[in-house]
């Protein structure tokens, strides 16, 4: 899966990172030395797209608590001043993670609104998945888009991929008729929860708002949910604050946010709402669904990383058993081979691969710019091409692979023969070091 983060979030991050780098070895922090800094720092989220108000606010709070400051021994003035713009990030997107609240008598209702091509179908079915896997909740889900032909049947396809329930809707049904059979079906079958998928529409269309309007007052939901596109900036906010004026909205789903959004969105829509953003929209599969947690964005775009992500994916999508067996066969000695590898590889891909560790690590903003091209997921790939073009016996013995051999892998794999070359001796290289450390290497994985 594309890491969303670092396309939604990187020219900010670098400009940041950039105008902090520059005031290190600062002394104090006075109204004249900062007055550039204040400026640049305006700048940078101007050109993210984030709303003139909510940078108006950001640049006084962070001027206010900056200038005259007195600050610990143990921290200069420019880790000061970054852990204050931190704070003001996080002040600006929410404080904390708000989750969704299911505390009602089953079945909980979720409405989910939102213009035309915001992506409001997917983001059902992928929060019925993450309700499904993370929240052990028995789901229903349900279209009352009467005015899209394709709109039930994608609701459905999707349901039936993902493994949870549908309720079958038909076109000449009116929605309120439809949101109560659901309900009674929901009621009956002692589902957990209820998520209904509503038509899009636009908050001056004054027919479709009455409509949304009537369903709500009908069903009243215990969760609201407003699903917008990332990529329409600050008028992403403005959209969502004219829906929350004529409907109670409880909480923003953010979509699109692996594209080419520029971050705006996600740093206007709470203070121009007053509404959390409980869920980004990170990609196109069912499980590119992620908890929109304000701290762990802000230190990713101050460029400090986010290890808690990274943990999580390790723990979420690691298979832990077999890590545990490779653990056990180092400790008895046994060479770790081709095979090994090629698993180790797969697991690197299933969190996201090389881009998605390296952004989620602190500090890497200060990598050479040409890294990107040394250090990507290409190389896994063609790694994992090279691995998948050689025998049973090969990958075991990899002594055997003499020039016949490397030129039918090279081949097979669509690679060159210096390219299996490299492979093999930096794998040679790191058998050499597991020997060394063989002691040490099963404890890590174990504890992986």
């Amino acid at each position: 899966m594309t890491f969303w983060y670092t396309i939604m979030f990187e020219n900010l991050t670098n400009q940041l990172s950039r105008i902090l780098h520059h005031i290190n070895g600062r002394g104090r922090l006075t109204e004249e030395n900062m007055k550039d800094t204040l400026r640049e720092v305006r700048l940078a989220l101007l050109e993210a797209d984030v709303a003139l108000s909510v940078v108006r606010n950001f640049i006084t709070c962070v001027k206010e608590r900056a200038i005259g400051h007195t600050f610990k021994k143990h921290l200069t003035p420019s880790q000061e001043f970054i852990k204050i713009v931190k704070s003001e990030l996080i002040s600006a997107m929410g404080e904390i993670n708000t989750r969704l609240n299911l505390s009602t008598q089953p079945p909980a209702v979720v409405l989910i609104a939102g213009l035309q091509g915001a992506g409001k179908t997917t983001s059902v079915a992928k929060l019925g998945k993450f309700l499904k896997e993370k929240h052990k909740k028995k789901v229903l889900v349900v279209s009352i888009d009467v005015y899209r032909p394709a709109a039930i049947r994608q609701l459905e396809i999707l349901a039936a991929d993902i493994g949870i329930d549908f309720f079958p809707s038909k076109l000449q049904e009116k929605p309120l008729d439809i949101v109560h059979y659901a309900q009674q079906q929901a009621k009956l079958k002692f589902y957990d929860v209820l998520i209904i998928d509503t038509a899009g529409r636009l908050h001056i269309d004054a027919m479709m708002m009455k409509e949304i309007k009537h369903v709500h007052t009908a069903i009243n939901p215990i969760e609201t949910l407003f699903v917008v596109d990332a990529m329409t900036g600050q008028d992403a906010a403005n959209t969502a604050k004219a829906f929350n004026e004529a409907l109670p909205l409880t909480g923003i789903i953010l979509t699109k946010v692996d594209s080419d959004a520029r971050g705006g969105a996600a740093l206007s829509i709470r203070h121009i709402t007053g509404k959390s953003i409980k869920f980004l929209g990170v990609g196109e599969h069912s499980d590119a669904l992620e908890p929109f947690y304000p701290e762990r964005i802000a230190t990713r775009i101050l460029g400090m990383g986010d290890v808690l992500s990274l943990i999580e994916e390790i723990e979420n999508k690691v298979d832990c058993k077999r890590a545990t067996q490779l653990a056990s066969k180092l400790k008895k000695g046994v060479s770790f081979d081709f095979t090994d590898f090629l698993h180790q590889l797969k697991q690197m891909r299933k969190i996201g691969g090389i881009t998605s560790i390296l952004s989620k690590l602190p500090h890497t903003t200060h990598l050479p710019d040409n890294i990107g091209s040394q250090i990507n997921d290409t190389v896994l790939v063609h790694m994992e091409a090279i691995i998948n073009s050689m025998t049973l016996t090969e990958r075991a013995k990899p002594e055997i692979i003499k020039g016949s051999r490397k030129r039918r892998i090279a081949r097979g794999s669509g690679m060159q023969i210096q390219d299996v070359n490299r492979m093999l001796k930096q794998f040679n290289t790191m058998q050499r070091m597991m020997k060394i450390k063989k002691g040490i290497l099963p404890k890590i994985i174990r504890s992986i």
